[in-house]
């Protein structure tokens, strides 16, 4: 398993955009499946988006044309684009690529 880090999260007024990192400590290029997961007080860990190794994506409906997963194997790092930030995008975002990352915040507010 590898160790990932996760940044880029903050703060942001309502329909402006995060650009989050999942770095990892080792290679990520023979993990068949990474993901995002968020956590938003007083709820449950959700996924939000999963990207295979062939780059096959899914997304969760409430963020789907709004949020963009990628993977860079050559740089270890899984990235989350979100655009349109919703006051209920308000959580807690998590990496996942059969570890946990410690999650990062990310919080939206005018």
């Amino acid at each position: 398993q590898v160790h990932l880090v996760e940044s880029g999260g903050g703060l942001v007024q309502p329909g402006g955009s995060l650009r989050l990192s999942c770095a990892a400590s080792g290679s990520i290029a023979s993990i068949y499946a990474m993901a995002w997961y968020r956590q938003a007080p007083g709820k449950q860990r959700e996924l939000v988006a999963r990207i295979t190794i062939s780059g096959s994506t899914y997304y969760s409906g409430s963020v789907k044309g709004r949020f963009l997963i990628s993977r860079n194997n050559a740089k270890n790092t899984m990235y989350l684009q979100i655009n349109s930030l919703e006051p209920e995008d308000t959580a807690v975002y998590y990496c996942d690529a059969g570890s946990w990352g410690q999650g990062i915040q990310g919080t939206v507010s005018a």
